[in-house]
């Protein structure tokens, strides 16, 4: 087994995940489109884990679901479509509807069922601890 740094083996589906990614972004500059993945998101990580925080407006809490399998955060969830009045028509329509996933690799081990979720004001803040036996470990220097 090749092993990439200390803590995770080498994952060539992961890799090729990530090329496949990297590739979009590429293309969809390319062609003067944008890259738009919903929802937009944000992580931070320090030593005890992450938050990772992301825009969901107009998405209650039941449409929504978050978990971690491995060291992966999926966010999955969905829109509903606006119903219009009778004998209405858009003039114009940006704003997307449907089913959304969203998955992020973290860069440790996860503490699954300590995860949390909250969502406010068009938010949804997850919690992410790290696994204990995946946090760093400060040690101790003695004079010999």
């Amino acid at each position: 087994m090749v092993w990439r740094g200390f803590t995770h083996p080498w994952d060539p589906w992961g890799e090729l995940n990530e090329v496949e990614e990297e590739m979009s972004h590429l293309l969809a500059g390319a062609y003067g489109g944008g890259w738009h993945e919903f929802p937009p998101l944000n992580i931070w990580t320090n030593d005890e884990g992450a938050i990772a925080i992301a825009e969901v407006p107009g998405i209650p809490a039941d449409q929504l679901e978050v978990s971690v399998i491995n060291d992966t955060l999926i966010l999955r969830g969905s829109r509903l479509p606006e119903e219009l009045p009778e004998g209405s028509h858009y003039h114009r329509r940006e704003r997307g509807f449907g089913r959304f996933t969203r998955s992020v690799r973290l860069p440790f081990r996860v503490a699954q069922d300590k995860v949390e979720a909250r969502v406010r004001d068009g938010m949804v803040r997850v919690r992410i601890p790290r696994d204990v036996a995946d946090r760093p470990q400060r040690i101790s220097v003695h004079e010999a």
